[in-house]
């Protein structure tokens, strides 16, 4: 039977470029009415983490920062309070289009302070659930590694130490690099054009889509549907939160290039998942 959550997964795994659909034969059932259920479930404090740095360009990517913001408005909608975590690479672009939210730094550096640092940021802040949107997960080797299998390490902050402590989380990617892939990790080595050795960091949830903003659209359109009413931003509000992180640095991350795409996908391509999203809520009488 298809259910609207069903539906919205189609949605955000569509134009499926990298292997991800392949994915979700592995999947629980109703892995997207789970992930909205546990936010639905843990509301206070949620801290949403992001921010994926691109070697070639030295800057971070536009995937990420659009969602984390997206499910952030979402749930201050619905009576939370949110604050963004990422590292210094890529603090620009969040407090670009975080607005008057708290954008926290994680500092770059060895696992011990970064472990101390995590333990001490979740003690101050008690958040009653994380979120994890295209950020970069340890793999196997211990390293940081893009898509292409290079270490970027020493430019990415250990924030997986944040979800190794926290029982509540969600994580959200679209490569089988990102925090939240460990959950998934026996299998992805087996799928075409996903890495042999992917992230070994695990959540609560997993939401997997063909780019991780769509994931961030798809968890927005289920507390959506939970809610009942339409929490989803604009098609126009999803191209501005790309442009506006361009305009600070930000970069398309298939190419590197200084372009207001994402995953290489100009925007007319990006729009259509969440035009179709809206199309979906709409008949479900949003």
């Amino acid at each position: 039977m298809t259910t609207s959550f069903t539906a919205i997964e189609d949605i955000i795994l569509q134009d499926d470029i990298r292997g991800m659909k392949a994915l979700r034969a592995h999947m629980k059932d109703g892995w997207l009415d789970s992930s909205a259920q546990l936010l639905l479930d843990h509301p206070g404090k949620i801290l949403i983490v992001t921010g994926f740095y691109i070697l070639r360009a030295s800057e971070p990517e536009t995937d990420g920062p659009p969602g984390a913001v997206a499910i952030g408005e979402a749930l201050k909608a619905l009576g939370n309070t949110v604050a963004y975590v990422t590292d210094a690479p890529c603090m620009t672009s969040m407090r670009a289009i975080a607005g008057d939210d708290e954008v926290i730094e994680f500092p770059i550096t060895t696992h011990n302070e970064s472990l101390k640092f995590a333990h001490d940021l979740l003690a101050e802040h008690a958040p009653s659930a994380l979120i994890s949107i295209e950020r970069a997960g340890l793999v196997g080797d211990g390293t940081y590694r893009n898509w292409k299998g290079l270490d970027f390490s020493e430019h990415n902050a250990k924030i997986d130490h944040m979800f190794e402590q926290h029982p509540y989380s969600v994580g959200i990617g679209d490569g089988g690099n990102e925090i939240g892939m460990g959950n998934m990790r026996h299998v992805i080595p087996d799928i075409e054009n996903l890495p042999d050795d992917p992230c070994t960091t695990t959540t609560t949830e997993l939401i997997i889509a063909s780019v991780s903003n769509w994931g961030g659209y798809g968890l927005v359109a289920a507390l959506s549907v939970k809610s009942d009413k339409n929490l989803l931003p604009s098609v126009e509000q999803g191209d501005k939160w790309v442009r506006d992180i361009v305009a600070v640095g930000a970069v398309e991350g298939m190419s590197g290039e200084s372009k207001d795409w994402v995953d290489g996908r100009p925007p007319e391509d990006d729009a259509m998942c969440l035009r179709d999203l809206h199309t979906l809520l709409t008949k479900e009488g949003l």
